[in-house]
């Protein structure tokens, strides 16, 4: 027999999963898998459990709040895109007011959090991407320009930074060119998906490539990003002093992803799209995993 207190519990649990909804935990997950890796590439073996989990814990609180203040302000293009319309804000589940508050406090303890346990560096990129990310693209660039991802990919490369800076407390060529690799991996993975969803920013009146662009153009950018992107993993070993077991993995991932654009290119339809955005998933995965087995091995861990 249901007692009056089980309806309040599941209304709060409910409630409950829509903040962490709004802190959009997928993406969280892509971004956090590119971070460990780049901890042991930085320390050259498998650093402290307990900086690897405070910097992962702290990217999390950064990362849910930049993602949380993006919904707040793309709840009105939520409502007329098919495939967010249930997101909380849109749905009219949660109060605007409320999620904003929410989205704040989690910057705030993420800055907190990482200086007081990483750096101060770590804590100010972290927070300095979620700046970018909110100002640069979601309230300026991803309503107005078909380069929107492309700039604000930089956002999403701003774990690798993190992840170093925990480390090393600096910052030098290699986190460089591993951002540059997340920055040009970005708009690959995101143009796949938006050819499936076309229809959806046309409606929203958001200018991703695909809308404004023909299919085929915007196949050809995807090819050219992805030849680009090969070869930015390929310059990382050299510049990072990684082994061939990275090297191997880099050459076979590359080969592998610019198949998959090259099929895009001639059959430009969502289907082979979804393929392509399904495996700039698996590559990004697999590349950071073989970078710290790479460097594990290495040093004989």
């Amino acid at each position: 027999m249901l007692t009056a207190a089980q309806p309040q519990a599941r209304s709060l649990l409910s409630q409950i999963g829509d903040y962490v909804a709004l802190t959009k935990p997928r993406i969280i997950e892509l971004l956090l898998v590119t971070t460990v890796p780049t901890m042991i590439v930085a320390e050259r073996g498998m650093p402290s459990v307990w900086l690897m989990a405070a910097t992962v814990l702290g990217g999390t609180f950064a990362a849910g709040g930049a993602n949380a203040i993006n919904m707040y302000v793309d709840r009105d293009i939520d409502k007329v895109m098919k495939r967010t319309q249930n997101r909380p804000l849109a749905s009219g589940r949660l109060e605007p007011r409320n999620a904003l508050v929410f989205a704040v406090g989690l910057e705030v303890i993420a800055f907190a959090f990482l200086w007081a346990t990483v750096n101060l560096l770590s804590a100010v990129l972290a927070v300095a991407a979620c700046l970018f990310y909110v100002f640069v693209y979601t309230l300026w660039l991803k309503r107005t320009s078909k380069s929107n991802i492309v700039i604000g990919g930089a956002a999403g490369a701003a774990p690798v930074l993190i992840g170093w800076s925990a480390v090393t407390n600096s910052l030098d060529w290699a986190p460089v060119v591993l951002f540059a690799v997340i920055f040009y991996w970005t708009p690959p993975h995101f143009w796949a998906l938006a050819i499936r969803y076309r229809e959806d920013y046309a409606a929203a009146e958001v200018p991703m490539l695909p809308v404004v662009a023909s299919l085929h153009t915007t196949a050809v950018r995807i090819l050219l990003y992805t030849l680009l992107l090969w070869a930015l993993t390929v310059l990382f070993a050299p510049v990072a002093g990684m082994g061939n077991i990275y090297l191997g993995a880099a050459m076979v991932l590359g080969a592998v992803f610019t198949f998959y654009a090259a099929r895009l290119l001639r059959d430009s339809t969502p289907k082979v799209a979804m393929r392509v955005f399904t495996w700039s998933i698996s590559y990004i995965t697999l590349l950071f995993g073989a970078m710290a087995v790479d460097q594990l091995v290495r040093s004989g861990f």
